[in-house]
């Protein structure tokens, strides 16, 4: 049986992620709260109800102590701003005392904070004043941003302003699935353009606030690789490229924006990144499709002898995740993979996935790619946006009606690797068995 050891670097930091609507509950002051009452958005009818209950019932304190007990040295989690300013014209300093308490947890556990600013939900003030389709809205999140960094910057010094924000314009611009609902490709670029301008008021200010912080975008990849040879697959595959993967990104590295119907200089958003976050999952086969008007012309799927997740979501691609790194590490910064992991009840398919992708990691490490960090998506089952709670991404599983965690071999499995900072036949043979042929092909010559 072949064995082998793969070790990464000293100091790199393992992990598990989260964000403040998913996990906290009882967020009744924002758009997706609202979005959740409206019949037919959410599948099931779900609700986010107490999701991870961490704020009233300050679950948080067992889930924090899970990670630490099971050897993860850092966790990423979000602020949420409708707690922080619940209206235009006030704070709430128990919330940031709330937050703060958070961070002061993870110290104590020696345990590395990433603080995400933006994940996806806004305060109800904030969007019917027009939200991100209003250029305002670009000081008042550098204004909210301002009053949480100052409150917090003892604790904390890896900041990411904005979660995906081209997930984020996407999903309520531009197909409609998250709020606002609406299908204007116009009005999603400029939301997006919004979002740049955004982030780089908030970097400036991060940074005036707090000289040695670092601060970076946690940027959802998703690769589109040409399934034909047809001269328009190429076509639209550079343009899915262009539209949701670059246009976005490019604009942090050279202060211009290059989007679908919007061209704007933004000069001061050059350069303004100090690591990249990378969120990947999976990426598409695509193929022009003449029927395809409303997706670009453009015919996504998986090989049809793809292993995928439970509801068919997420498509095992270690490869893809490769070639994600290699487009973060491409602007010459560190990179940390803020998220990844896939949805699966019953445990098996993630272990093969978490195993699969670490290695896929570890060998761009070994290609001199500056990766830093792992954060795995997620430490505990969680409210999933519009999928509500059919998808299961957790290490830990949750029960919301009893909030009980139930503990998934992939806990014990990516325990070890966070313990011994590497790989080993020992923890794949041990919790994981029935892959290990495929993370250790082959046989030793012994």
């Amino acid at each position: 049986m072949a064995r082998a050891t793969f070790t990464f670097p000293a100091g790199f930091l393992w992990g598990s992620a989260t964000a403040s609507h998913q996990v906290e509950g009882n967020n009744t002051n924002n758009d997706w709260y609202a979005w959740e009452q409206i019949p037919g958005k959410i599948i099931n009818g779900d609700k986010s109800g107490k999701a991870c209950d961490w704020w009233n019932g300050r679950r948080w304190r067992d889930d924090f102590d899970r990670a630490h007990e099971t050897y993860q040295n850092a966790h990423r989690f979000s602020i949420e701003w409708s707690r922080v300013q619940p209206e235009a014209d006030r704070w709430d300093e128990s919330a940031i005392d709330r937050y703060r308490e958070m961070l002061l947890g993870l110290k104590e556990r020696d345990m590395v904070s990433m603080v995400t600013l933006f994940h996806f939900s806004s305060p109800l003030w904030f969007v019917e004043m027009g939200g991100w389709e209003n250029e305002a809205a670009v000081g008042l999140f550098e204004a909210y941003v301002r009053r949480t960094v100052s409150a917090l910057k003892a604790h904390c010094n890896l900041w990411v302003t904005i979660n995906e924000p081209n997930v984020y314009a996407v999903g309520g611009w531009m197909a409609g699935g998250f709020p606002p609902g609406k299908n204007d490709v116009k009005l999603g670029m400029r939301v997006l353009a919004n979002l740049a301008k955004g982030h780089a008021a908030a970097y400036r200010a991060i940074h005036e606030l707090q000289p040695d912080a670092k601060v970076g975008v946690a940027h959802n990849h998703r690769g589109f690789v040409a399934a034909d040879y047809n001269p328009l697959t190429r076509l639209v595959v550079n343009k899915l490229d262009q539209g949701y993967n670059l246009v976005f990104a490019e604009t942090l590295r050279s202060g211009k924006f290059d989007g679908i119907y919007l061209k704007e200089d933004i000069p001061q958003a050059k350069d303004t990144q100090d690591f990249v976050g990378l969120n990947y999952y999976t990426r598409d086969l695509v193929k022009f499709d003449l029927m395809k008007a409303n997706d670009q012309f453009s015919r996504r799927f998986f090989a049809k002898d793809a292993e995928v997740s439970h509801t068919g979501f997420i498509a095992n691609d270690p490869e893809g995740f490769k070639q994600s790194i290699k487009w973060a590490a491409e602007y010459g910064l560190p990179v940390y993979i803020t998220e990844n992991g896939v949805e699966d009840p019953d445990d098996g398919f993630r272990r093969l996935y978490l195993l699969e992708h670490l290695l896929a990691m570890w060998h761009m490490i070994n290609h001199n790619k500056q990766v830093k960090g792992y954060f795995h998506w997620s430490q505990v089952d969680n409210f999933e946006w519009e999928r509500g709670w059919t998808q299961r991404f957790g290490l830990w599983g949750l029960d919301p009606a009893t909030q009980q965690r139930i503990r998934r071999p992939s806990v014990d499995l990516y325990s070890d690797i966070c313990r011994t900072n590497s790989i080993t036949s020992e923890a794949v043979e041990k919790w994981a068995p029935e892959v290990y042929s495929r993370i250790y092909p082959g046989r030793s010559s012994g």
